[in-house]
């Protein structure tokens, strides 16, 4: 078989691995917000809730086979299963094309999984799950230590990220003091966790930062901590910034402007994308969130909206064309200078 046949053949396995995933991602749509179990029980039809056999369970096929009613009940099937099949599948396949069958690709579909089912959920439910945006940031740091790639075209930032997550997470500190003090706010006990797992991480990075600096670990492995490193920059750095505007919204406008699932889910990216995309994210998300929140106070009267799938959207963008736009935006500064 030629290589570009080969080639073709392993795009539309691609393809259908995402379909198959995605039908996965459907469960934890829908079982998550429950807090239900994603494994038990099997598949079943949400009116009725009789098992589906697995030939009403073939992703992006059964639902066109039985034109989208359940085969018992006869009751519709939401397009939101086809949906996040389709969408799966095709962004799966456009990370292999631009990536191909390296590690890099593993990392970037894991993300892109977590970043689907926050999209979904956060649209239904206006809440993002710790399970979807902790345990991504626990995924983001691992894969950032086993695969260096990620991070890599950015180790010679890490000076900078490193001063600009410490002038975040201090104006952060300074902002939670001025509530305390002035406010005369209570320390909740969702306060004092919040703290001790900042404290850890900031921690965590400084002594990172002071073993690469030390030199005390294997010269075979630096990339990795390297690349660890700069996966702990850029969740305190995206997780940082849009808490310091959360709490800056919160002054301005008397009321919550930013959820907290918003701020673990802009880490979590921040784990996989480093500092500077995840900044990049920071500031290309409102522009798309700005015109869905537009149209849905003339639809509605409601001005909040669900924030999470325009972080999801920036940072899909920032993946592909984020590198071109940061040096198209550093080379606009510097002949303006």
């Amino acid at each position: 078989m030629m290589a570009e046949d080969f080639f073709w053949v392993m795009v539309l396995f691609v393809f259908y691995l995402g379909a198959i995933i995605g039908s996965f991602l459907n469960v934890c749509i829908v079982r998550l917000p429950q807090e239900k179990s994603i494994v038990f029980p099997a598949s079943h039809c949400v009116h009725c809730h009789n098992s589906l056999a697995w030939y009403d369970n073939i992703p992006l096929v059964s639902c066109w086979v039985l034109m989208g009613r359940c085969r018992f009940c006869k009751e519709k099937i939401s397009t939101r299963y086809f949906i996040v099949e389709f969408l799966t599948a095709s962004l799966f396949t456009a990370f292999f094309v631009y990536f191909g069958a390296k590690p890099i690709f593993a990392a970037y579909a894991v993300m892109l999984c977590g970043l689907i089912v926050a999209t979904f959920v956060d649209f239904e439910h206006r809440i993002i799950p710790d399970e979807i945006s902790v345990g991504g940031i626990f995924g983001g740091l691992f894969f950032s230590f086993l695969i260096p790639q990620l991070h890599e075209h950015f180790f010679l930032d890490l000076v900078f990220g490193r001063l600009l997550m410490k002038i975040i997470i201090g104006l952060c500190a300074l902002g939670l003091a001025a509530d305390f003090i002035f406010k005369r706010a209570k320390l909740e006990k969702e306060d004092v966790i919040f703290l001790a797992i900042l404290g850890f991480l900031v921690g965590s990075e400084l002594l990172v930062e002071w073993i690469v600096v030390q030199g005390w670990f294997p010269q075979a492995w630096v990339r990795n901590l390297l690349s660890f490193d700069a996966s702990l920059v850029g969740l305190l750095v995206g997780g940082g910034s849009i808490y310091a505007m959360g709490m800056l919204g919160d002054f301005l406008f008397k009321k919550e402007s930013m959820g907290g699932g918003d701020v673990k889910l802009l880490a979590m990216i921040g784990a996989f994308l480093g500092w500077q995309l995840t900044l990049l994210s920071f500031f290309v998300a409102p522009f798309f969130g700005a015109v869905y929140g537009i149209i849905e106070k003339i639809r509605t009267k409601d001005s909040a909206i669900a924030y999470g799938p325009f972080l999801a959207i920036a940072a899909l963008i920032c993946i592909f064309w984020g590198e071109r736009m940061i040096q198209w935006i550093l080379g606009s500064y510097t002949l303006n200078f």
